[in-house]
């Protein structure tokens, strides 16, 4: 039997007994349409989650500390030793069990295949105030071993992301850390300052033996405010290495070396995401501490990943229930054309035609429960997507944040995995009643009454 012979004589069969089809399939439209529909409300908050997400950092970034280790040697905190971390290649095991990030160290870790360059950074040891105009305020100073933030991944919303001496650039929040000391009650409180090319005067903080605080004021020019990136930057204030350790040395009262005391933490920088999670597990290998914001986003996105199996089954189990209606439908129709099938085996059909001819009506109620429920799936996902970014939206707007751009996503392979599905359900329901038919003797069937 030709092809389309075969669709011609399908589509005949099932025209035939629209009602019968109609309520068969339309088991197979609610699964379809739950299945895509529960899938993309799944991919809908993974994407959401993500972009939200994706402000807490660069993820080609890597975040690396000192690294300790301990040993068990006998029962008790007594029985517990600290030894050297990370064995050999990285230079900076001490007797006392730190992994120091010394120069050698950190010519190992850039040695690592995938690490674009390595960013040492540093906080100042004691306590920082800002004075502006008749403003104070908090600092968090971060010293970074580059000449430029871009480095860092940072972009500049005003000014340039080139440190030099005497300078530093701001985070967008820095801003609002300032407030009026002499404010008065009922008084407005003053608004931002506007920080840009102005100098800004640092009081750093060390205290004495005996506990009193000893200060010393650098006056500073501000060359740039960083874009806003929902993350640390924001609240920050950077400097060049070189000047943070001239003013650690003052707090401490002793020389920096790092070559012989490491760096407290340097930033770790990767070609491509993809190569992220695998530089992570080699330089934790060597004996330090990492963390990549990465790790954080792949564990919510296998989360999310199991929802949407989870969803989809639901879905499935919708299906399943649809697939013995089409069973139950294909059953009586066999009973119904029975001297039919004996007339067409008479005439010359063989076993394979008639098997063929009803998985083609069984797969032919998938198929149009399927296209129905992909159709029915995908506007319910848009209207339950307007209806939750509204609601989304409001929660936001008193909260505040930034407002989700999506909760219902359907991505292009979702809708034709589904009607595929469908149609190979409908294709299994049927193989019990077209093996029936197949193998039912000419004699017999002719007969049957």
């Amino acid at each position: 039997m030709k092809f389309f012979d075969l669709i011609r004589l399908v589509l005949g069969n099932l025209n035939r007994r629209k009602g019968r089809v109609a309520l068969t399939a339309i088991g197979v439209v609610i699964g379809t349409a739950a299945v895509v529909v529960l899938v993309s409300l799944a991919i809908g908050l993974q994407r959401n989650a993500n972009e939200q997400l994706y402000g807490i950092g660069d993820l080609t970034q890597i975040q690396v500390s000192p690294g300790y280790a301990m040993e068990g040697g006998g029962g008790g905190m007594s029985g517990v030793k600290m030894v050297p971390a990370g064995g050999g290649g990285g230079g900076g095991g001490t007797s006392d069990g730190t992994t120091l990030l010394t120069n050698d160290a950190l010519d190992t870790i850039s040695a690592i295949p995938g690490v674009v360059t390595i960013i040492p950074r540093d906080y100042f040891y004691g306590g920082v105030n800002m004075k502006y105009q008749r403003l104070e305020g908090g600092a968090n100073i971060i010293g970074v071993g580059t000449a430029n933030l871009a480095d860092l991944g940072l972009k500049a919303e005003k000014g340039i992301l080139e440190l030099a001496k005497g300078t530093v650039i701001i985070g967008s929040q820095v801003p609002k850390n300032f407030y009026s000391p002499n404010l008065r009650p009922g008084q407005e409180t003053p608004a931002p300052p506007e920080l840009f090319d102005q100098i800004i005067s640092f009081v750093f903080i060390k205290w004495d033996q005996d506990g009193n605080e000893i200060h010393k004021t650098v006056p500073l020019r501000v060359t740039g405010i960083i874009t806003e990136t929902l993350g640390e930057s924001d609240w920050s204030i950077y400097m060049g290495l070189d000047e943070m350790k001239v003013y650690n040395e003052w707090a401490s009262g002793t020389h920096i070396n790092y070559n012989k005391t490491g760096y407290n933490q340097v930033v770790v920088k990767v070609d491509q995401v993809d190569h992220v999670l695998d530089v992570n597990d080699q330089i934790t290998a060597l004996g330090f501490q990492a963390y990549t914001p990465l790790s954080f986003v792949q564990g919510i996105n296998n989360f999310y990943q199991i929802l949407q199996v989870i969803f989809g089954g639901v879905g499935a189990i919708a299906l399943l229930v649809a697939a013995i209606g089409i069973a139950n439908t294909m059953a009586m129709a066999i009973l119904e054309r029975t001297r039919e099938i004996g007339l067409m085996k008479a005439i010359g059909a063989t076993n394979r035609d008639v098997l063929t001819i009803f998985l083609g009506e069984a797969a032919g109620i998938g198929f149009v429960g399927g296209l129905g429920g992909v159709l029915i799936g995908w506007l319910a996902g848009q209207a339950l997507n307007v209806v939750a970014i509204v609601y989304l939206s409001g929660q936001v707007s008193q909260q505040g944040g930034a407002p989700p751009s999506i909760a219902v996503y359907t991505p292009a392979w979702l809708p034709v995995f589904a009607l595929l599905f469908s149609t190979l359900i409908g294709l299994i329901s049927g193989l019990y009643p077209a093996l029936r038919a197949a193998t039912m003797v000419p004699v017999n069937a002719l007969k049957y009454e």
